[in-house]
């Protein structure tokens, strides 16, 4: 007899009375989603590995601590079989089939009477990507398909548009510290969707390039402010372009809120009746000393890490950092914006207590291709910024984990 192919459904199992039988690596990939869908789920296995087990501590599942028994599955709605006894596993099947459950088959999913697509979402939709044949079922296929169709919806190379009206409004999306592949996937698709961006020096500047002909790019530092301040420019330019009904999104580098002004362009928004919405990005103060091989905490060496601005030198009346008490901590000082007061920085910091050659980092243009990484100490970092050259943007490591990692002076 011709095999049939399968047919594609979508499950609503919220609430409904799952069960897993085995709690090893399969349990623990197929798990996750089972949650998300709000299942009742009842793992039966007499051990579970620590994943599955975090997920049964947290009450996420329900956790029968025992091997599988006739009966398990006489109401279930769902059931995934994934032991390491085969004969368990096909009593289990064929309990499923006599009470007309769909049954995932981990170990033969030619005795399964459904099967698990490679799944992927991307703005609401789950994309599922199944082989309808068993003779050709290859799991690595299906599983490429599925990372191509969602990598393009997300970065916009594959063109879905939305058929309906979209809400005009601005985006603050972090654009991370500068390789483009490090902002966040919903900051790319909303990227893919803008009309307009207004986009900060700092900004992944290589995300630019990809947006298509349409969209209008703008320079926050050439936008003209005359009487104004050159934020105050920037918030009426968001506004302006709000209110002709576009989606605009602010790019900034790093993370909106730190030291990135995002919260004055939200509140100059709020005031104007503009709907906004914040995106998080991975902050240069942490991504950028790991991309230089420093971790800013290490077990027995930093148990903390305190991020300034050094945009302001210590002795400005317009600081607001209380350097002294920086000097006496004993964990990681991260500083930002402040290779040209890093001299002035260092001296304050030795004369309230802290050492000289205490190890200093200075890694310019952090994750890009031109990251380079310049080492010095609190005593010489003033002389090396110059003899070195080194020019912003740069963050500033100070402390032992500078010489924890493996990797030395670039």
């Amino acid at each position: 007899m011709a095999e049939h192919p399968a047919y594609p459904v979508g499950l609503r199992l919220g609430g409904r009375r799952i069960v897993v039988l085995g709690g090893g690596q399969v349990a623990q990939r197929r798990l996750p989603a089972l949650i998300a869908a709000g299942a009742d789920i009842h793992l039966v296995s007499p051990e579970a590995t620590p994943s599955v087990e975090a997920m049964a501590d947290a009450g996420e599942i329900t956790w029968h601590r025992r091997p599988y028994a006739e009966g398990d599955l006489a109401t279930a709605w769902y059931a995934l079989i994934a032991t390491s006894d085969t004969g368990a596993n096909t009593r289990a099947s064929a309990e499923a089939e006599a009470h007309r459950v769909w049954c995932v088959r981990a170990d033969d999913a030619d005795a399964a009477t459904a099967w698990t697509p490679a799944t992927g979402t991307s703005e609401g939709v789950t994309v599922a990507v199944l082989t309808t044949e068993a003779r050709s079922r290859d799991p690595r296929h299906t599983a490429a398909v599925r990372d191509a169709v969602v990598e393009g919806l997300r970065d916009g190379t594959l063109v879905a548009p939305h058929h309906r009206t979209r809400t005009p409004g601005v985006a603050l999306v972090g654009g991370g510290p500068g390789d483009p592949d490090l902002i966040t996937v919903r900051g790319r698709r909303l990227l893919a969707e803008a009309d307009v961006v207004i986009a900060d020096r700092l900004g992944p500047r290589d995300l630019l390039a990809e947006l298509p002909p349409h969209v209008e790019v703008i320079d926050a530092a050439k936008i003209p402010y005359g009487r104004f301040m050159a934020q105050e420019a920037i918030n009426d330019a968001l506004i302006e372009h709000a209110k002709q009904g576009k989606s605009v999104v602010r790019l900034k580098g790093g993370d909106p809120y730190v030291f990135g002004r995002g919260m004055e362009e939200l509140q100059a928004l709020a005031e104007a009746g503009i709907a906004c919405t914040v995106v998080p990005g991975i902050s240069s103060s942490i991504s950028v000393p790991g991309a230089a091989g420093i971790p800013v905490t290490h077990r027995g060496v930093a148990h903390e890490f305190t991020v300034v601005s050094g945009h302001v030198a210590p002795d400005d009346e317009r600081s607001l950092v209380d350097w002294p008490s920086l000097a006496r901590l004993t964990g990681t000082l991260v500083v930002l914006m402040g290779v040209d007061k890093i001299g002035r920085i260092a001296e304050t910091l030795v004369a309230h207590g802290r050492s000289p050659d205490t190890p200093v980092a200075l890694v310019q243009e952090g994750t890009t291709a031109a990251q380079r990484r310049v080492d010095a100490t609190l005593a010489t970092v003033a002389d090396t910024v110059v003899a070195r050259n080194v020019k912003p943007p740069a963050v500033i490591v100070i402390g032992e984990v500078v010489g924890v990692g493996p990797h030395g002076a670039a």
